[in-house]
């Protein structure tokens, strides 16, 4: 569980590192603004990148005292394209080869989540653990919820993972863009009612990737997801290749702050 001061929201920011936040310096400002988790996106850069980010949040938590988890997210079967990415929607289990290596190099740095990307049902959860178990790692897996088949199977996903995320990005590209908010509510309410945390992710405060202030809408966004009850909320292309990495995390914190004097009693139970 992360370091919370008595002004530190109840809320998790998780903030996507990359080229943009790829200093001490950096890193050390957004920690101070409740970075209470690290992101490593293994869809990007190399092994030795990413060690020497995980060597910097352990300086940080060295210095400071402030504890900093580290999420590695695993690519799946993705596929990049020109204007964006997909998945391979022929293979039976999300886990790959390179995903295989990761677990590993994870389970080598000490790593605290594995982000599972395109689950589709519980079994492959299950088979993310074994792989785990088999490098002798006990790190805990993130459902990334990010296909029409995993809302599907909602419920035995949420039972099998230790916390869910709604990655609304990809989520985006199997459901009509309207019905989003209410897919959104559906898996908050269900790892609530489970005793499991959850993360809203993607484009929270994508205009902040290139202007220092978000968007009147972004901000609205942010608060509708803390009011349902997300225990943690998720900066992507805002802080791994945005103009302003340490504005990002300074607005969601102000804004998780707020969403959360509005909620009363009704504050968060989980922590990452």
């Amino acid at each position: 569980m992360a370091i919370s001061s008595p002004t530190s929201s109840k809320a998790q920011i998780v903030a996507t590192l990359g080229p943009t936040s790829g200093t001490i310096e950096i890193l050390e400002a957004m920690a101070k603004h409740h970075m209470n988790v690290a992101r490593l996106n293994l869809a990007w850069g190399t092994f030795p990148e990413h060690t020497k980010q995980v060597r910097m949040l352990r300086e940080i938590t060295k210095k400071t005292g402030q504890e900093i988890l580290i999420l590695a997210d695993l690519p799946g079967p993705r596929i990049q394209e020109t204007s964006g990415h997909t998945y391979n929607h022929k293979v039976i289990s999300p886990i790959t080869e390179h995903d295989r290596a990761c677990i590993a190099w994870g389970v080598e740095q000490g790593i605290d989540y594995f982000g599972i990307s395109f689950v589709a049902c519980a079994e492959d959860i299950q088979k993310a653990r074994s792989i785990i178990d088999a490098t002798h790692g006990h790190q805990k897996v993130i459902a990334k919820i990010e296909r029409k088949i995993a809302l599907e199977n909602i419920d035995t996903i949420i039972a099998a993972t230790d916390a869910v995320m709604v990655a609304r990005g990809d989520l985006g590209s199997e459901l009509p863009l309207e019905q989003i908010p209410f897919a959104e509510a559906t898996i908050i309410h269900k790892a609530k009612h489970a005793g499991k945390p959850v993360i809203t992710a993607t484009q929270m405060l994508l205009s902040m990737t290139e202007n220092s202030l978000p968007t009147r809408a972004e901000v609205t966004d942010v608060a509708y997801a803390i009011l349902l009850g997300s225990d943690a909320v998720m900066l992507s292309e805002e802080t791994s290749k945005g103009k302003y990495p340490v504005e990002a995390v300074t607005m969601m914190e102000k804004i998780v702050l707020e969403a959360e004097r509005h909620m009363g009693a009704r504050l968060h139970i989980n922590s990452l």
